[in-house]
This record gives C-alpha cells, sequence and structure tokens, in this order.
C-alpha cells in the first residue's frame, strides 16, 4: 500500500524482492515489465484490491513498453506479450496468463480465513483500496480506532507484515463484528459483486496455480475460478500446488511460470484440464 512498496522505488532501492520470481525470465532474454499500479508512489492512495485498475495498469504499462522501446532493437510493438484482461487492448497479441493463488472472490472464504491472523494486513489492504476506489466514507463502517489506523494501513509493505498482524477487523467496525457481517449489505455487496473475478473469458490461455494447504487465499476459491472460467470456454489449466503454504506456493509458480510462457510463445497449444475439475 505503501509509497515505498511501489517496484520503481524498490528498484531504484535493490529491494524490490520479486526479482527472485521473474529474473528467469531475464536470462532467458525476454523484456518484463512492471506497473507502480494507481496510487502507488504518488501520495494517493493505491487501490489495492479492486478489480478494475489493476489490469488497466497492466494494459498501460504494456502498451508503453511496447510502443517507445522499439529504438532499443529488441523490443517491438507487434512482439507477443502476456497479461491479464488483454481484452482491452486486442492490438496486442496476448499469449497467457498465470495466475497464482488468485483473490477471485473477496465476499467471505478470504476475509475469514485471514482475518486477525499473521496475513490480517492483506485483509486491511483490500479494505483500505476499496473504500477509496470506490469513495466510500471510513467512518460509516469503521470505528474510530479503525479510521485512526487506516493512515498506517496506507503506508504498509509486505516486508512491515508484522506491524499490522492479528488485528480482528472485529475491534475497527461501528458494530463490533467482523467485516464478513457488512458483506451483505450496501454498500459493500455490491462492491465485493464487481470485483469478483470469472465474469469475463479471457482470451488465452490461463494457467492457474494454488497450493492446497495456503493459509491466505483458500485453496476452494482458485479452483471455483478455474471452474467459472472454464464454463465460459477458456482455456485453463488448473495446477494444484504441493508446497506448503501461500509462500511455497509463490516459489512452486515461478518455476512453473517459464516452461509455461516458452511454450506459449513457442506456439504449442495448453492441454485444458478443465474436463477434470
Amino acid at each position: 500500500m505503501g509509497d515505498s512498496c511501489a517496484p520503481s522505488r524498490q528498484l531504484k532501492a535493490m529491494s524490490e524482492y520479486e526479482t527472485l520470481f521473474f529474473k528467469d525470465l531475464l536470462f532467458r532474454g525476454y523484456t518484463v515489465a512492471l506497473t507502480d499500479y494507481q496510487g502507488l508512489g504518488t501520495g494517493h492512495a493505491h487501490l489495492h484490491g479492486a478489480r478494475g485498475p489493476g489490469p488497466r495498469g497492466a494494459r498501460h504499462c504494456t502498451r508503453r513498453a511496447a510502443g517507445r522501446l522499439p529504438r532499443h532493437g529488441h523490443l517491438h510493438a507487434d512482439r507477443p506479450v502476456r497479461l491479464l484482461a488483454g481484452r482491452w487492448r486486442p492490438e496486442l497479441k496476448v499469449k497467457g496468463t498465470v495466475a497464482g493463488a488468485p483473490p477471485a472472490d473477496l465476499s467471505s472464504a478470504v476475509p475469514a480465513k485471514i482475518d486477525g491472523t499473521l496475513y490480517s494486513a492483506f485483509e486491511l489492504y483490500a479494505t483500505a483500496g476499496l473504500f477509496a476506489a470506490y469513495h466510500v466514507d471510513p467512518a460509516s463502517i469503521l470505528n474510530d480506532k479503525g479510521v485512526a489506523l487506516l493512515p498506517k494501513v496506507e503506508q504498509n509493505c509486505v516486508t512491515g507484515l508484522f506491524d499490522l498482524a492479528f488485528v480482528k477487523s472485529a475491534t475497527l467496525t461501528k458494530d463490533g463484528l467482523p467485516f464478513t457481517s457488512s458483506f451483505g449489505e450496501e454498500p459493500l455487496r455490491s462492491i465485493l459483486a464487481d470485483n469478483r473475478i470469472g465474469n469475463r473469458k479471457p482470451n488465452a490461455p490461463v494457467m492457474i496455480t494454488h497450493s492446497v494447504s495456503d493459509d491466505v487465499i483458500p485453496y476452494p476459491v482458485g479452483k471455483q475460478l478455474a471452474k467459472d472460467w472454464c464454463a465460459k470456454g477458456a482455456n485453463v489449466s488448473f495446477r494444484p500446488l504441493l508446497a506448503p503454504a501461500h509462500v511455497g506456493g509463490i516459489l512452486s509458480t515461478s518455476a512453473l511460470a517459464l516452461p509455461f510462457f516458452e511454450a506459449r510463445f513457442g506456439g504449442l497449444p495448453q492441454v485444458s484440464t478443465c474436463a477434470v475439475l
């Protein structure tokens, strides 16, 4: 959430830990473009958790990278790319997407899983981000303690996870109930419905990975997304992972991503697993 978390700033400070996951693509000669996403590093609120701003950020990032770097001789606007939601830029030749433990539905399972745990910061990030994205007055749902905590949330990075660990949302709400108690009421009901992923068919093959023991995004959430996209006729490969927890899933997904992209760029078809989901 914090400005210092922006990839552009972390790369400059040599503290961007996600380099560990895309370095193999660089070693193979791929061009990697990263976006700060809306609000990050700008002094404005980062719209974390909002479905629309994220893909728009990836879209603009890819378009600018493809359109402004041909002078280097190795990147051209007609080269294939991979990113989510390429439907907004039909001229980009999207080849595929890897989605690791996607938070496809924030309405109940995810917050119930992490509320009051080591990862309670993620619930607070999404709350602050969605409030900002949909112009929700925090004081309409949060008590004084919750409102006072928001500035700290908005300046927190994953590396400072422990600063917001084990916070119970019931201690932050006006009614003394956890966030999930308000999800069936407006405006949160409509906001969460609008941010559910799976209602639109991807326009390129997708590999979804998910650890069966994920301790942040419940495994059934990722599997249901695969089913939703399969029902729309998408080419989906769902890969359950035995690696422990959310962090273990990140490492396994990184290892699977390179051969996935190599095959897509090589023109090989993906074998869908929709028939066995």
